[in-house]
């Protein structure tokens, strides 16, 4: 497979990024001295501007004492576009999975499902399901531990995603709920079940939450996650969404491939399936929320242990840690649990220092590889803080 074709694959996911570290410890110590956090995300973010990575920028930053600072940079879209804010809606790509990871814990908290469930249980009983199949657990789906691959390869994936890198259009538009279903009849588990991302996985993960609820995801995680947060600008329709015609447009960065950057791409539009794998849009403000909620407990008990729960280390792999959802990466001895998404037009980081009880949340109207500001801001902070 060509170098060319590999990274697009992971259009959802957080393998293939790459994160710039920081070893500034001026910058940490500037940051001690000063207090002065919109110095220190100017120095990160406008460069980004100025040089042409990305449209627009927001960034929003928690600070230990439960504070939010949101700095917004660009425009919303390069023809007539405005200045974005807190509440400018972007898509948020894979970090949906952390919605759909903390409602399958709260399920679990509430005893209406267990980690330990397998498809056999979960699926109903006309679906044919391969011996593999029907093994697979609800910890496991949750931790891309299943076996399932990132998507089906198949001819028809092939020629989409040759598609997408001159038209912008999204190659897993034929993945739908019948079409996962159907494939795992005859899906066969790899010898050795060691970490491989899934987007389908987190989609059945979805799916069978909604089997058990009798609830539509977008329904069962308003319900479950964003109203008791308080997460108003945070869904999967984003035409019902707050500030819906003011949302940052879709533009080309280091993908797609042959569309020149800066130019408007078309936004996705997730199956039934993939929604809790990748569908979610939200804004700055929400996600620093959605942040703060897994650092102070919320008044709900239930729902603050289940969040908590999502940050706990499943798979400890050389690295990068996996927690349901989250990964967990060890950098100069700092704990960052973080998730990134990149769907085309768009790109999203979310991290946290649970220590120093600090996030950050970028997001932009460009998909560009490199994340070179939440790392970097959160280990800023954690040196300002010695």
């Amino acid at each position: 497979m060509s170098m060319l074709f590999l990274p697009l694959l992971t259009a959802c996911g957080k393998t293939f990024s790459r994160i710039k570290l920081d070893r500034d410890e001026a910058a940490a110590m500037r940051l001690a001295l000063t207090g002065d956090i919109k110095a220190e995300v100017d120095s990160l973010a406008s460069p980004l501007i100025e040089h042409g990575r990305t449209p627009g920028l927001v960034v929003g930053v928690l600070l230990p004492d439960g504070r939010k600072k949101i700095f917004a940079y660009g425009v919303t879209k390069r023809e007539n576009g405005r200045r974005p804010c807190k509440d400018t809606l972007f898509a948020t790509g894979s970090a949906s999975k952390g919605f759909t990871a903390a409602a399958a814990s709260l399920l679990v908290w509430e005893d209406r499902l267990s980690w330990d469930d397998t498809l056999a249980d979960l699926l109903p009983r006309e679906v044919p399901l391969s011996d593999d199949a029907k093994k697979i657990t609800l910890l496991q789906l949750a931790t891309h531990t299943s076996g399932l691959p990132r998507q089906p390869f198949t001819p028809r994936f092939a020629a989409y995603f040759m598609q997408y890198l001159f038209t912008g259009k999204n190659f897993y538009r034929h993945i739908d709920r019948n079409y996962v279903l159907d494939y795992l009849e005859g899906f066969s588990a790899p010898l050795f079940r060691d970490y491989g991302y899934s987007n389908i996985g987190y989609g059945l993960l979805g799916y069978v939450m909604e089997r058990q609820t009798a609830n539509d995801l977008e329904t069962l995680v308003n319900e479950k996650i964003f109203r008791p947060l308080g997460m108003e600008s945070t869904g999967y329709d984003r035409e019902r969404l707050p500030g819906h015609e003011a949302r940052a447009r879709a533009h080309a960065g280091d993908h797609p491939k042959f569309f020149r950057r800066g130019r408007r791409v078309p936004e996705w539009e997730f199956t039934d399936v993939l929604l809790g794998a990748a569908g979610a849009y939200s804004t700055a403000n929400d996600m620093l929320t959605f942040a703060r909620a897994h650092l102070r407990p919320t008044e709900d008990n239930t729902l603050a242990r289940a969040l908590e729960d999502t940050l706990t280390v499943r798979v400890e792999r050389e690295g990068v840690d996996r927690a349901l959802a989250w990964a967990v990466d060890d950098v100069d001895g700092h704990k960052i649990t973080y998730q990134i998404g990149f769907v085309s037009g768009y790109s999203c980081y979310i991290g946290m220092d649970v220590v120093n009880k600090t996030a950050v949340v970028t997001l932009q109207n460009s998909l560009n590889w490199t994340e070179s500001i939440g790392h970097r801001l959160l280990l800023r902070m954690a040196r300002s803080q010695k």
